[in-house]
């Protein structure tokens, strides 16, 4: 019989409380490591998606801004014509023939000039409520018998004589800037409030983003969440964060919020779910609570894992997050800011040779008016698509309006003549591209484009200066009846 030693009892006893020690030690401090892991992830992340989500944010106001102030310059562009300004169909003196005459003048001025815009009225409003140029039937109906007197209660910037409008009349569907005239008329410019997801796209491409557009009384005029939200005020979660900000970026427990000045005492709010952003982080964490009990055996390789398995999703969430705020998901091109910054430190940075084309869709406006805008996105998309097939990896596409498309092209023979061969011929691969291209339910919509380039050095050694050429080919693309390109000359108005 094997003789018990008493004595071996405190021995065995000391081996297993230092194995259970060493087990409990190493899980606790895999436990707090994690979680300090863990904390310094979750801030980082969240420091990274804030700057992000700030950056597209002003991004969006400063869109706004420019399309707003776009839509301002073009009106005024309206006085250049005498007879805009100076003619006032309630003066019952005027000929009757005199009066048509002058107004068709002043009409066709108006219709030229919104050709290449989506305006749903641009117009003229006289007291007596007699309008010239392009109102639409939606508004002289809303407006009815008080169409001048409605529309001149929208100008309230007493310097500019002006004032925007959204909203008026409980209709959210339309956005409208007004500017006097002269004491008996106004000048009258609408668009559809859905072309302003043009300018919010970028925000889609952030999962859980929302958009919203709010004046100074937090009405919402534009939603990319809900429809049912436009004209009712912000809801009280956004409403209680934002109160009294106007350029700020908020981050809690529950969501991340921006909102921006865009001029005119509208504002762009965007919000995430804080729980969005955090879920790539809270997808690993149950994985580390397993792996935290192995770590008392494993503890160096288990460190090892948890610290590439924490960096890993993050890394490639805040990839994710940086290429899509530099590409146009839509049609899979840069989007505006990204092409202009990539064309403006590539031109002439070690290339002998490059050109810039412009690419604009003809009369893209109908597409959307008369098929409507899935259809519209189907040309954007096929633009994008074709754009890419054409050109090489050297070369930089992007979307730089809502339906203008720009191209850098590097990849171009160093020999002048097979230099300007080469852009020709891709020019004309951009056209050809388009000449079988129908669209709608019947596929009984023609669409084509117009193109404008420029050659770098001939027409100008900076981007600046080659979009201005390139933009000048391509409004003489456009006098020549669309479908076809044109290239800048050596000279400011020589063609070819």
């Amino acid at each position: 019989m094997k003789e018990y030693n008493e004595s071996q009892r405190p021995v065995d006893r000391l081996k297993y409380y230092l194995v259970i020690g060493y087990a409990l030690i190493a899980i606790v401090a895999i436990i707090i490591v994690s979680a300090l892991e863990r904390r310094v992830t979750a801030k980082n992340l969240r420091n990274n998606v804030s700057t992000l989500a700030s950056s597209l944010s002003e991004q969006m106001s400063v869109n706004l801004s420019g399309y707003l102030n776009r839509m301002e310059t073009i009106a005024t562009l309206a006085f250049a014509q005498e007879d805009t300004y100076k003619y006032d169909a309630t003066d019952t003196s005027i000929d009757e023939y005199d009066a048509v005459v002058r107004e068709k003048a002043i009409s066709d001025n108006l219709f030229g000039l919104c050709i290449m815009d989506n305006f749903v009225d641009y117009g003229i409003v006289y007291r007596n409520n007699h309008t010239v140029g392009k109102m639409s039937n939606g508004t002289i109906s809303q407006f009815g018998d008080s169409i001048f007197l409605d529309l001149e209660s929208i100008i309230d910037r007493q310097r500019t004589e002006d004032g925007w409008s959204a909203g008026f009349g409980d209709n959210y569907k339309r956005i409208y800037y007004v500017k006097r005239i002269h004491e008996n008329a106004l000048i009258v410019v609408s668009f559809y409030t859905d072309e302003l997801r043009n300018l919010f796209e970028n925000s889609q491409n952030i999962e859980g983003m929302s958009v919203r557009l709010i004046n100074e009384n937090h009405s919402v005029l534009y939603s990319s969440v809900d429809n049912d939200e436009v004209g009712k005020t912000l809801n009280d979660e956004l409403q209680n964060r934002i109160m009294g900000a106007t350029d700020a970026t908020l981050l809690d427990n529950d969501y991340l919020v921006t909102i921006n000045s865009c001029g005119y005492k509208w504002y762009v709010v965007t919000s995430i779910p804080t729980k969005v952003i955090m879920k790539e982080q809270n997808a690993v964490m149950g994985q580390i609570l397993i792996t935290s009990i192995i770590a008392a055996l494993l503890a160096i390789m288990v460190g090892i894992f948890l610290s590439l398995r924490l960096t890993r999703p993050v890394e490639s969430y805040v990839t994710d997050l940086d290429i899509k705020s530099k590409k146009d998901q839509l049609t899979g091109v840069f989007n505006k800011l990204s092409f202009e910054n990539i064309a403006g430190n590539n031109i002439g940075n070690g290339s002998t040779t490059c050109a810039l084309i412009l690419v604009d869709i003809d009369d893209f406006k109908s597409v959307n008016d008369t098929l409507g805008h899935i259809y519209g996105d189907k040309v954007l998309a096929k633009t994008g698509e074709s754009l890419r097939s054409i050109f090489g990896e050297n070369d930089y596409i992007g979307r730089v309006g809502g339906d203008e498309f720009s191209v850098l092209v590097n990849s171009v023979p160093t020999d002048d003549e097979d230099y300007k061969d080469y852009i020709t011929s891709k020019c004309e691969e951009i056209c050809e591209a388009f000449r079988g291209f129908y669209i709608g339910e019947e596929e009984g919509y023609k669409i084509s484009v117009s193109v404008g380039c420029a050659l770098y050095p001939v027409n100008g050694r900076s981007f600046k200066d080659l979009y201005a050429s390139a933009d000048k080919a391509l409004y003489k693309s456009k006098r020549g009846g669309k479908d076809t390109y044109t290239i800048a000359g050596k000279e400011a108005d020589d063609y070819e």
